[in-house]
């Protein structure tokens, strides 16, 4: 006798998965990267740009993006991929406006109610990884994808942490791995293998496509 709001919650986690599946199945033959980074980055914003332009060499190369659909650092890297190489993972929130104006109206785009089912699709469908600067739901998936690699769960692919070359973001984040999960034993000494730190386009290409 299962509680009426536990079935809900089910019935709409396996409806949001079978939609995503269906939007990610013609594709799943290309390469794709994910891009992590703060809705809140501004377009003069130099990771903006670092987002836009990574995500144009990669799609030179062959490869799709995919976001979490949303404004900032996702809508730089969709501007640099463009919509034919784009694809769109939404969340719906209150107080954002929905997908960006690059894939709202684009066959590549699902929406998606919850976090989890939208991690999974960002996460399951990508052969490679860039997290950039963000807030909590930046870490929240970046922490998420290296929990899956270092447990096995996930295969092991590029992960790479972007940063400008002026910013401190990710070596202070670094600095605090280091410091407080290395030093007291919480992590083993290779996990910091799991991420190559780079704050050029063209070193985080080479990762990615080495």
């Amino acid at each position: 006798e299962p509680d009426v709001l536990d079935l809900e919650i089910a019935t709409a986690a396996l409806t949001e998965m079978r939609d995503a599946y269906e939007v990610f199945k013609p594709y799943k033959d290309e390469r794709k990267v994910s891009v992590f980074g703060s809705a809140r980055t501004q377009s003069d914003d130099p990771l903006y740009a670092q987002a836009r332009d990574l995500a144009a060499a990669l799609s030179d190369r062959g490869w799709m993006t995919v976001t979490g659909a949303g404004p900032g650092i996702m809508l730089a890297a969709m501007e640099g991929a463009g919509v034919e190489n784009s694809i769109g993972v939404s969340i719906r929130l209150p107080f954002e406006s929905g997908a960006n104006s690059i894939i709202a109206d684009d066959d590549k785009h699902v929406s998606m109610k919850y976090f989890f089912t939208r991690k999974l699709m960002l996460i399951k469908e990508s052969q490679a990884f860039v997290c950039l600067p963000g807030g909590v739901g930046t870490l929240d998936e970046t922490f998420e994808l290296l929990t899956l690699m270092q447990t096995g769960k996930s295969p092991l692919v590029p992960v790479v942490m972007m940063d400008a070359p002026e910013s401190t973001y990710w070596a202070r984040w670094r600095d605090f791995v280091a410091d407080e999960f290395l030093a007291n034993g919480l992590i083993s000494p290779d996990d910091l293998d799991l991420v190559t730190f780079r704050s050029t386009v063209e070193e985080a290409v080479a990762d990615i496509c080495g």
